[in-house]
């Protein structure tokens, strides 16, 4: 194959489109500090999350950052999270001064095993950062139990879980707030960006702070924040997407369904099996490679694949708990189905426009490996 087949491509509207969207910058030269189409995303993100409140952010990390800040939980508390995840999660949990307690994931949709949550709870526990994992939404019902019972922040990273919704409740409405990420791989993007989504109304102006250095006005500086702003132009590539994006989600529900039409029941392989009550984004897609039964390694099947051109990806291969920034800290043995997953599984390429004549070739490449019955 000729082409590089990417793990994802980005969704992009018609060029035209896109500069119509820009172009009055050019008489207003308004570019960044929340200008007009920095509003317009915020509000309609509002109306169709149904939420109160959308706080926009230059990327999804600075969101998590921030909103974890803005919880003013105590100094080196713990914080229950799971392992199988992006650095993001890890990273955003430590650099507030906060300890991270690893929790395993179940074995089905990989989020985290909330069977497992209350024997980590100790006194210093003071908040939950489950993470919706390729648009497979956490047991939200559960986990918001556990934390009225002892009185825990929730609060989701989402950047997987755009369109997502939970028995017609959009996933950003669950929690204290939820983190969204508009990196350019994921289903909705703006080039860079991210949000938090949440009700608490004295959320709003403290989060202003944090991501404006504190400024409310032009000599007025109430609060020591930072710069986590995002730009008009990220934010007008987000009105474009928006305006396709169901067409989008619909494009990619083909493309995975045409994987599970040719990987489906094949001995070895382990996909996941759709959620009750969840409406999917089809953000990834996952495939668990048992060797043992499929007659190749998770690795091999990777690289039978960049031999031809293609790029998935180990996601997510190493977990945040054998990081080499954490050496020594965390027992990986703690958390065995997420070590186990992480060294079988492998995201598939999928993004809008890929072709089922693609699919097919990568099908194919990944069969010629099965084993013989």
């Amino acid at each position: 194959m000729d082409e590089k087949i990417l793990v994802t491509r980005s969704s992009m509207p018609d060029f035209e489109e896109y500069c119509n969207e820009i172009k009055g910058f050019w008489d207003n030269h308004w570019l960044t500090n929340m200008g007009e189409k920095h509003v317009q995303l915020q509000k309609a993100l509002e109306e169709r999350f149904e939420v109160p409140h959308v706080t926009l952010y230059t990327n999804g990390h600075l969101a998590l950052e921030n909103i974890l800040a803005a919880m003013n939980l105590p100094k080196h508390g713990e914080v229950i999270t799971s392992p199988f995840t992006f650095a993001s999660t890890t990273h955003a949990i430590v650099r507030n001064g906060l300890e991270p307690v690893f929790c395993d994931i179940n074995d089905t949709d990989y989020t985290i095993d909330t069977d497992k949550i209350e024997r980590l709870i100790t006194d210093n526990t003071c908040a939950i950062v489950p993470v919706h994992v390729y648009g497979n939404l956490c047991d939200v019902e559960k986990i918001q139990k556990i934390a009225d019972k002892y009185d825990l922040k929730v609060i989701y990273d989402a950047a997987h879980a755009f369109g997502v919704t939970y028995k017609g409740v959009s996933a950003a409405c669950f929690g204290n707030a939820s983190m969204f990420s508009f990196h350019a791989t994921k289903v909705f993007n703006t080039i860079e960006g991210g949000a938090l989504c949440y009700s608490d109304d004295s959320l709003v102006q403290k989060l202003y702070d944090m991501k404006n250095f504190g400024i409310h006005g032009p000599e007025d500086v109430a609060y020591v924040g930072g710069n986590a702003k995002m730009n008009e132009f990220q934010a007008a590539m987000g009105i474009c997407n928006l305006r396709h994006i169901d067409d989008e989600i619909e494009k990619r529900r083909k493309v995975t369904e045409h994987y599970r039409s040719r990987l489906e029941n094949v001995s070895g392989i382990i996909l996941c099996k759709p959620q009750k009550d969840v409406k999917p984004n089809y953000g990834y897609f996952p495939v668990v490679f048992d060797e043992k039964l499929f007659g190749a390694t998770r690795n091999e099947v990777f690289k039978a694949l960049a031999d031809n051109n293609i790029n998935a990806r180990k996601y997510f291969y190493p977990i945040s708990n054998t990081f080499e920034c954490f050496h020594g800290k965390y027992d990986v043995n703690e958390t065995p189905v997420a070590l186990h997953i992480s060294k079988r599984v492998l995201t598939l390429p999928l993004y809008a426009d890929l072709s089922e004549e693609i699919v097919d070739k990568i099908c194919d490449i990944i069969l010629s490996l099965r084993k013989a019955d």
